[in-house]
């Protein structure tokens, strides 16, 4: 299925679905694509995650129920004709109904996301968070060529430091593990560790193995909310220090997109484009296996010419 009418249908899935107990991996599931890259896209093209988007849109629907009194699709009587012990018993059932384990968890959430608690937008319905169903666009633009190519690989043997990251946060704790890698074993304002026999052999490997050269995500965590990560570099055989991983990345054709320019930045934006751009109705490639490759080059992540790049697996149509 083609990519924007696949996630056009996942709103639909999503719609018919909110009042069930439903995921990320149920809802790209519904629409034959892997849970990680329609994940992945989802967000670059929504800005939300699956779990960030699925809760606003509950949490609007309740505030309709508060305000209402009631169910917001049945209707019923008006709060203020309520007792205080029907309010709560309101608020008992609303939080049952949208997914929540307790009245205090539901109330908490709706707070954030409304900025009242559901008593106050009972008397303040003004106050309400307009969370409407989301609509796919994209818009066509000229004039940059997106510069990648398609390049075969055997299975690759890497070694790295593994880390489980949730979809709904992974854009602001990816850089912190990355920062946490730096400040412990490169370079400039490193810290020395305890100076113990496997700090240096950790040390050793990451120097034989390039480890950091590449980050690698993989989508085989079952719950479907999550995903590995790993800093990660060509394994060279010989002994794993404890605290690191070996891992094998399947033999594949792949798409290698070049970055060039200042880190974050410049890899953001071309991965952007590649699910707001490339992936739409392409006619020649889908994505093979669910997992993506970084690769980076020098040290010097803030120059404008730093070289790095985005690898998708990939297989032709």
């Amino acid at each position: 299925m083609e990519w924007l009418a696949s996630l056009r249908k996942s709103i639909d899935y999503m719609e018919e679905h909110l009042l069930t107990d439903i995921g990320a991996r149920e809802v790209a599931d519904a629409v034959h694509i892997s849970p990680f890259y329609f994940q992945k896209g989802f967000k670059i093209m929504t800005g939300y995650s699956i779990g960030e988007y699925l809760r606003n849109r509950r949490l609007y629907l309740a505030g309709l129920d508060v305000i209402k009194g009631g169910d917001a699709s049945r209707g019923s009587i008006p709060c203020r004709e309520r007792n205080n012990k029907g309010v709560e018993e309101k608020i008992i059932d609303l939080a049952y109904k949208y997914g929540y384990d307790t009245p205090e968890s539901f109330t908490r959430a709706f707070s954030r996301f409304h900025g009242v608690s559901p008593m106050r937008l009972r008397d303040q319905p003004y106050r309400i968070r307009v969370f409407l169903p989301l609509t796919v666009e994209i818009s066509i633009k000229g004039g940059n060529k997106m510069d990648f190519s398609i390049e075969k690989r055997e299975a690759m043997k890497m070694i790295g430091f593994e880390r489980t990251f949730s979809y709904d946060n992974s854009y602001q704790e990816i850089p912190k593990f990355w920062d946490e890698f730096r400040k412990r074993y490169c370079g400039d304002g490193c810290s020395c560790g305890d100076g113990s026999a496997q700090e240096e052999e950790i040390r050793q490997t990451i120097a034989e193995c390039m480890v950091g050269e590449f980050g690698v995500c993989l989508d085989d965590v079952e719950d479907g909310k999550q995903f590995r990560y790993y800093i990660a570099g060509a394994y060279q055989g010989g002994k794993v220090p404890e605290g690191m991983k070996v891992f094998e990345i399947p033999a594949s054709e792949w798409a290698k997109f070049k970055c060039t320019g200042a880190m974050p930045d410049s890899l953001q934006t071309v991965n952007t484009r590649i699910f707001s751009e490339w992936l739409p109705g392409n006619q020649e490639f889908e994505m093979a296996l669910p997992l993506n490759i970084e690769w980076y080059s020098g040290k010097d992540t803030g120059s404008s010419e730093y070289e790095s790049a985005i690898w998708i697996p990939v297989k032709r149509l």
